[in-house]
């Protein structure tokens, strides 16, 4: 089935990751889409929320806005009550429940006896890897990891992570339903599966050296921020790692910025921070309360994701 053709997809899950996704999915025009979540407040919810995420979702404009109630009177989107109804004239079941193993082993082994055989199983987990979750399978072909960046109807990494045993085709078809022309998604396929796939491995590694100088009281949480902000943020989100390093070296790339700096980098890599959790749990979250408060406004919400929208718009710019 190509990328191009009509889709059916089953969301199971609709917390905050499940209703983004849905919007997702729902920016494209040859998809229909069935949700199942066993909170009985499901309709009211899709109803008050989903329109936050479609009318912020990247291939619609705030003039075009997506009305929730006509996409239910038209079959475009399905709220289902049971498993079995959801999941039985599927090409894809994607799962955004609990990071909770027994859970994922078992939601699949009973999608498997009701979905078509030929429909694609994806996980939206955040660690839990296909593998693990496919142990209870009688084809263990068929699912793979397709873990997104919060909030996936704008941010524009899709990781596809893929068992051993999962079909090539599979991974091809979930990096084709991401490549299609006009989208911004950015699927990449991670050729080993690994605690936490590459992007949260990247992000938790930044987050425990960001906690360890603040529990030493090198820096506060607000002067990290304004150290990341001011520096390898743009730096990064324009280039890359990788990229970065190689137009620091000058001339010599990034084999020159080694020959310079190899020996500082080393001193700093050997001395970064051995923390806990439970070590600099409560100081990080003290002082990043103080800075920042506990609560979200609708408005800062909707201001920073309109900020997000305009550095990713960058990242496509000719200059």
């Amino acid at each position: 089935m190509s990328n191009t053709a009509n889709h059916r997809i089953t969301l199971i899950g609709l917390g905050t990751i499940g209703m983004s996704m849905a919007a997702l999915h729902l920016s494209r025009d040859n998809t229909i889409v069935d949700v199942f979540d066993t909170r009985p407040d499901l309709e009211e919810a899709l109803l008050k929320t989903l329109p936050i995420f479609l009318v912020s979702s990247s291939s619609r404009t705030e003039s075009q806005p997506i009305e929730v109630t006509s996409l239910i009177s038209s079959g475009r989107l399905n709220i289902h009550s049971s498993l079995e109804t959801a999941c039985a004239s599927a090409t894809i079941v994607q799962e955004q429940g609990p990071e909770n193993l027994e859970f994922k082993q078992t939601i699949w082994k009973k999608v498997e006896a009701i979905a078509p055989v030929s429909a694609h199983f994806w996980t939206s987990t955040s660690g839990i890897s296909a593998s693990a979750q496919q142990q209870l399978l009688h084809d263990k072909t068929r699912l793979l990891v397709v873990h997104p960046f919060n909030p996936p109807h704008i941010m524009p990494l899709i990781e596809i992570v893929p068992s051993p045993e999962t079909a090539q085709e599979r991974v091809e078809f979930a990096r084709e339903y991401f490549s299609i022309p006009g989208s911004r998604h950015r699927p990449v396929v991670i050729q080993k599966e690994i605690p936490g796939f590459v992007g949260n491995r990247l992000a938790f590694a930044l987050l425990r050296e960001a906690c360890h100088l603040v529990q030493e009281d090198v820096v506060t949480a607000k002067d990290l921020d304004t150290i990341l902000m001011a520096s390898l943020g743009p730096r990064w989100a324009g280039n890359g790692i990788f990229e970065s390093y190689q137009q620091g070296g000058g001339v010599g790339g990034i084999r020159a910025f080694w020959d310079k700096l190899g020996g500082t980098m080393q001193e700093v890599w050997d001395g970064l921070g051995q923390v806990s959790v439970a070590e600099v749990k409560e100081k990080v979250v003290r002082q990043t309360d103080e800075v920042y408060g506990t609560l979200t406004s609708e408005e800062t919400r909707r201001e920073k994701e309109e900020r997000l929208r305009e550095f990713l718009k960058v990242q496509t710019q000719s200059y």
